[in-house]
């Protein structure tokens, strides 16, 4: 089984955006936003919208199941309040779930958070509760700069997450390190934030001692890491200066990445820089990067060719096809145990 724990829905019908966008434009007038029941998307268009995009590439590349959540740039937390945040969430977390209940052998769910900068994250602990016991999702993607690049929040490290934590750890589920769109212009959103934010995420964790307070935590940096693979012995030699264990005892039990990194040369490093059992396989697609590479003739978010071409053997690509995604994920694996795989 191949399993792309990095999936957004990004091809949601044309009916969520016109919806959020009067949201937005009700934030200074509260009797001006939308009411939910306003929203109308039928279970014929969620197929549509899924079978002609990323069913289709699945299937085109061999992909099994993807782990789904709401679209990373539309989460937008900058925007409006708690309350904006908390009806915003609802929403399209109920979106993917629904998408899992219509294909529940391709899809399942991962919430995002109503996250609001200034809020106390405890705020977040209903909604997360509501899809992990009502909608069975199997992980949270967490924001650390609900701010959109601005950087007002305390890092991933601090007490102020732990809320968050405790819940996670309750519930054993991990969290996908995910920022949102960028309201800043120094930083593109896909090119520049979300790879700054995976960096940044790795020092905030490598200059704790987070997991000592919480152990069994897992989070999944995506997008490969951000520069972590390529700057390792800059990593390696922070972790030493600072008194740190060696980063495979500090940070490799709790902290893994994925494969969403679009060229060959990227996914070599990967593997031999990061040991296999902390790479997941993902693709993001139908996301950030959707044409064809030139060089290959193939899409770049085709991250499937990557791990077959890599040096690694059968039993490593096991591993990052399935076999870590099962650990990292227990109840997704419980949820594949109980049909069955």
């Amino acid at each position: 089984m191949i399993i792309d724990i990095h999936g957004h829905y990004t091809t949601a019908p044309k009916a969520l955006e016109m919806w959020r966008n009067r949201q937005i434009a009700g934030i200074n007038n509260p009797s001006d936003r939308p009411k939910v029941s306003e929203l109308r998307i039928g279970d014929d268009e969620l197929r549509e919208s899924i079978e002609s995009n990323q069913l289709r590439l699945m299937r085109e590349r061999g992909l099994d199941l993807t782990i789904f959540s709401p679209r990373a740039s539309f989460m937008a937390h900058h925007i409006g309040d708690f309350e904006v945040s908390s009806t915003w969430a609802a929403i399209c977390n109920e979106l993917c779930y629904r998408v899992s209940q219509l294909f529940p052998e391709h899809f399942i769910p991962a919430a995002m958070l109503p996250q609001s900068p200034g809020v106390d994250v405890a705020t977040c602990i209903p909604e997360l509760v509501r899809c992990v016991e009502q909608y069975g999702n199997v992980a949270i993607n967490l924001n650390p700069d609900p701010s959109g690049g601005h950087w007002t929040s305390p890092p991933l490290s601090d007490r102020y997450w732990y809320p968050i934590y405790e819940k996670m750890v309750e519930y054993d589920i991990p969290a996908m390190i995910h920022v949102s769109t960028s309201c800043n212009a120094c930083f593109h959103t896909t090119g520049a934030h979300y790879l700054n934010a995976d960096t940044t995420a790795f020092m905030q964790c490598l200059t704790s001692d987070l997991f000592r307070d919480f152990p069994s935590l897992r989070f999944v940096i995506p997008h490969g890491g951000g520069a972590v693979p390529y700057h390792w012995g800059r990593f390696r030699g922070l972790a030493q200066e600072l008194k740190k264990p060696l980063l495979t005892e500090h940070l490799l039990n709790n902290v893994f990445f994925d494969t969403c990194i679009y060229h060959q040369p990227g996914i070599d490093l990967l593997t031999r820089v990061i040991p296999v059992d902390n790479i997941l396989f993902a693709s993001e697609m139908i996301g950030a990067v959707r044409g064809i590479d030139p060089e290959t003739g193939n899409y770049f978010d085709d991250t499937k060719r990557y791990i077959e071409a890599a040096h690694i053997d059968a039993d490593e690509r096991y591993k990052i096809y399935e076999g870590n995604a099962r650990r990292v994920y227990p109840r997704l694996n419980a949820a594949l145990k109980a049909k069955g795989h």
